[in-house]
């Protein structure tokens, strides 16, 4: 999985057109999902940080109410979507039928502390179908 934070080494949050020209065409899909997050599952709370900008560069992350629900890292034209998941809730969606790579992605989650890690690489509106069952998952765990 080839990935690179886009804002890596940038001091400031990005700005909307900044994040745009980054995400070239993917940057629709980006919008598409943070919106249907907010609509359908009322996750609105949008933060982003900047933790070790020269490392790891700038995400948003959709919260509800103080709970991290999902982290987007920009990138090149693509973006990745990031979960920090219970054990219940990632049993529940290694249970549900998903695409191949992402039953794999599940089975190999990096298990912390606060939870499993799990990160998708997003290029296309057809990604996001398995992405929205994991976020339901993770809200409903």
């Amino acid at each position: 999985m080839e990935y690179t934070n886009a804002f890596r080494g940038k001091p400031t949050q990005p700005s909307e057109a900044e994040l745009t020209a980054a995400l070239g065409s993917s940057a629709k899909v980006w919008n598409q999902f943070v919106q249907w997050m907010a609509d359908e599952e009322g996750v609105s709370i949008q933060e982003w940080k900047g933790i070790c900008v020269n490392k790891y560069g700038w995400s948003l992350r959709l919260k509800q109410k103080s709970r991290n629900i999902v982290y987007l890292g920009p990138g090149e034209g693509c973006f990745m979507v990031s979960f920090v998941l219970s054990n219940k809730a990632l049993q529940a969606a290694k249970e549900t039928h998903l695409p191949k790579a992402v039953a794999e992605a599940l089975a190999a989650a990096a298990h912390y502390p606060e939870g499993n890690g799990v990160r998708f690489l997003v290029h296309r509106d057809g990604d996001l179908p398995a992405i929205r069952k994991i976020a339901a998952i993770k809200l409903a765990n």
